[in-house]
């Protein structure tokens, strides 16, 4: 009887803070990934980031499906992308980077990750641009990178922190870049339109196939190079960025 008197259209109680509580379990799983990785455990804090990066594509689309979007989350959203896809990659090479115990002047270098992701979440907030494809490296898309080195290549890093301070380098510079990057987003199943994300699946196969586990930072290093060269080959630079405009 009570139903009757729901108005059509009003949302069951608690509906509209379903999304802000799925990115809540996104900051809960980054959380548990910074310890991981302070820790030196490079598989859990991964295995954080992937469920993280899960969670984040999850709250969005059930805040489509029951259009409940709010400042709140927009903020709480950002909020939640600097811990799980910024200071979790960040506390992973700042731990190795100290795989002796040993602190260094240099290893605090590690922290221009979460620094610069921060700084990307911000430009992609206020940039109208993004609607249809990214400038700068992805935060989850750099998070799972990092995963990836830390755990395939975590040793031989440790054993050359010059090369990991390098790599921290160009990736920071990556985020926060003008680079544009296509997004993994399939309007339909046509190959004709989507020829660049069908492309870049059937490497990421092949790479699964022959490097197995190893194969996560392999994958990203991939989308950023095909990425670089959709842009540099495309007849008309940047159209796909102005359409957000």
């Amino acid at each position: 009887m009570e139903n009757n008197d729901i108005q059509p259209g009003k949302q069951f109680w608690g509906i509209k803070h379903l999304p802000n509580a799925i990115t809540c379990l996104n900051l809960f799983s980054g959380c548990c990934g910074v310890w991981l990785a302070f820790k030196g455990y490079y598989v859990g804090a991964t295995v954080a980031i992937l469920l993280s990066a899960f969670f984040d594509f999850l709250d969005g689309m059930v805040a489509r499906l029951v259009n409940a979007f709010s400042e709140l989350g927009k903020q709480l959203d950002s909020l939640a992308d600097v811990v799980s896809f910024g200071l979790v990659p960040g506390a992973m090479i700042f731990s190795m980077l100290s795989t002796d115990g040993a602190v260094r002047h240099y290893t605090f270098l590690a922290f221009l990750i979460p620094v610069f992701s921060a700084l990307r979440l911000a430009k992609f907030n206020i940039d109208t641009r993004q609607t249809t494809t990214f400038i700068g490296l992805p935060t989850p898309a750099n998070a799972i990178f990092w995963g990836g080195i830390g755990v395939s290549f975590s040793a031989w890093f440790s054993e050359n922190p010059i090369a990991l301070i390098a790599l921290t380098g160009i990736f920071s510079f990556l985020l926060v870049s003008e680079i544009s990057m296509f997004a993994l987003k399939f309007k339909n199943f046509s190959l004709k339109e989507n020829r660049l994300q069908y492309i870049f699946l059937g490497v990421c196969l092949l790479l699964i196939i022959i490097l197995h586990q190893d194969a996560i930072a392999p994958i990203i290093m991939w989308y950023i190079v095909l990425s670089m060269v959709q842009k540099f080959t495309s007849k008309t630079p940047g159209k796909e960025i102005q359409k957000g405009k």
